[in-house]
């Protein structure tokens, strides 16, 4: 079973347009942000990615579907999920709730390249604190 990662935003006036909705974008923003901490959380930073294992993290393709706005002053709570798993690649399902309503759901599609940028082995060690 995978492990189960949760990050909280508060919705700021500069995270909206004029009328208090967030812009579309910036749940982008958000869910990047969640995984970095979801990476954090593990031990594993981008820069100690790069460093000890001579990888980086991309986004290949995402996902989103928009079910209902979050609005300015609204507190979100992010749960993220690795799905499923290649040798080079993985897929993180990303949840978005406000207040236990489920807003936006997204799965974005992470592949490990090296320096290069040609798609190279997800470390084990990575990958198995991923999945427990």
């Amino acid at each position: 079973m995978a492990k189960k990662f949760n990050f909280t935003v508060k919705i700021y006036y500069e995270d909206t347009d004029v009328g208090g909705v967030v812009y579309y974008a910036n749940y982008l923003k958000f869910l990047e942000r969640a995984r970095s901490e979801a990476l954090y959380s593990l031990g594993f930073t981008n820069l100690n990615l790069r460093e000890k294992y001579n990888i980086i993290l991309i986004v290949k393709s995402c996902n989103i579907e928009y079910r209902k706005p979050a609005l300015f002053e609204d507190v979100i709570n992010i749960f993220s999920e690795a799905t499923s798993f290649t040798k080079t690649s993985f897929t993180m399902s990303q949840n978005i709730f406000r207040n236990n309503e489920l807003i936006t759901e997204a799965n974005i599609h992470i592949v490990a390249v090296d320096i290069n940028g040609k798609p190279t082995k997800i470390p084990s060690e990575l990958k198995q604190n991923l999945e427990n």
